[in-house]
């Protein structure tokens, strides 16, 4: 049993800590994405270089993340599911490679929710796109569709995840508060 959470607790924070945004910005714009814009290494700063391209190579990387993670622990050590998703994104939000400042975790969340439930990515993704054509604020947008997907969660859905997911929503709101 502690070999089993020692080995999800490795690959679910290894995972979690690649920062994709910088890694894809040193090689293509030879530059530090921490130096641009709100200096955050997720999607929504490598979009501020301008480069929608590698704007999009770093979410749907995050996302993948999240999701590689979350279903490896689904079929090989499916008692440690949450456990799981809540380290990658930890792993996300205080990656050791950059002194524990990495990025927001919203990119990685999605992905562990399209691991969890499709229906559950599927209700995040319409409210934020909603809310971001209404809004134009992308951290606000992440914020409410957190809270939507953690009620859309305890009320529709007939798995554990409800407590997970309302952690998640703490974090992203913690991880946005400066937003």
């Amino acid at each position: 049993m502690y070999e089993n959470l020692i080995i999800v607790t490795l690959y679910s924070y290894l995972l979690g800590s690649i920062p994709f945004g910088l890694i894809l910005t040193k090689i293509f714009l030879k530059q530090d994405i921490r130096k641009v814009g709100s200096g955050n290494i997720g999607t929504t700063n490598v979009l501020r270089t301008g480069n929608k391209f590698l704007a999009m190579a770093t979410l749907v990387l995050d996302l993948l993340k999240g999701f590689v993670s979350v279903y490896f622990t689904l079929t090989y050590f499916e008692n440690l599911i949450s456990y799981s998703a809540l380290i990658c994104l930890i792993g996300h939000i205080f990656p050791v490679w950059l002194k524990f400042k990495g990025g927001k975790g919203v990119a990685t969340y999605l992905g562990i929710i399209l691991a969890l439930s499709y229906k559950i990515f599927i209700v995040f993704g319409v409210t934020w796109i909603a809310l971001s054509l209404l809004f134009r604020f992308a951290s606000l947008s992440s914020i409410i569709s957190s809270l939507i997907v953690f009620l859309y969660g305890y009320f529709f859905e007939v798995n554990n995840y409800s407590m997970l997911l309302f952690i998640f929503f703490v974090i992203i709101l913690f991880t946005h508060r400066e937003n």
